[in-house]
């Protein structure tokens, strides 16, 4: 009970997998590849799975949701990437996640 209390925010959930060494901030670039924030690992869908992610709904604005995806690359790299979730998501990082590979969580790849 105390670590699903704990888990509720973005903010808590980033700390916890940035333990678990998911250190990276990954972004997807125009071109749609996956991409270190400093540009200097880029990654195709094929080369990326996805362990794990987490949805957050705001309490008092239901357009107030989030998606964390946990993320793992071929060559080791470890991350995570968020998008708003629903009608605000990015649709560069909609469609790139669409065609990674998922490890964790039944991800609905159709209905987001």
């Amino acid at each position: 009970m105390e670590e699903k209390r704990q888990l509720k925010t973005l903010v808590s959930v980033l700390e916890k997998v940035r333990q678990e060494g998911y250190t990276l901030d990954f972004r997807v670039t125009d071109e749609g590849v996956l991409s270190t924030m400093d540009s200097k690992q880029q990654f195709r869908p094929e080369q990326v799975q996805i362990v794990n992610f987490y949805r957050f709904e705001g309490e008092s604005y239901p357009g107030d949701m989030a998606i964390l995806y946990v993320l793992e690359t071929d060559t080791g790299a470890k991350g995570t990437i968020s998008d708003a979730y629903g009608t605000y998501a990015d649709d560069t990082v909609e469609a790139f996640m669409r065609q990674v590979k998922d490890l964790g969580k039944d991800l609905d790849k159709h209905s987001r």
